[in-house]
């Protein structure tokens, strides 16, 4: 299984619309995905970092579980220009993204 992480900054100059991202992107995402091995999403909203008083540095972290990466690399080969399209319709930040092999799942 593999794990793509959407990573999502949280910056001074920064926004994040979670109702958007959550009602609109990523249902579309699971509609994209739903036949190419997608197992299942998780979201995080950040709400602080380690220091009391400190913001999180990230405002959402997002989790997509993938039988093969295969089944993600076609998803985007075909859709990724509408996915990653949307972004500027609930933040300002580029997201970073981290493919994963899962290697322990308890």
């Amino acid at each position: 299984m593999i794990r793509v992480v959407i990573l999502y900054a949280q910056t001074s100059d920064s926004h994040f619309d979670m109702d958007y991202y959550l009602n609109k992107h990523i249902p579309r995402v699971r509609e994209i995905f739903k036949d190419l091995g997608l197992v299942k999403v998780e979201v995080d909203d950040g709400i602080a970092s380690a220091f009391p008083g400190q913001p999180a540095p990230f405002a959402s972290v997002s989790y997509f579980h993938f039988e093969t990466l295969e089944g993600f690399q076609q998803g985007m080969a075909t859709h990724g220009g509408e996915i990653i399209g949307d972004v500027p319709n609930y933040t300002n930040v580029q997201p970073q993204i981290q493919i994963n092999r899962v290697v322990v799942d308890v």
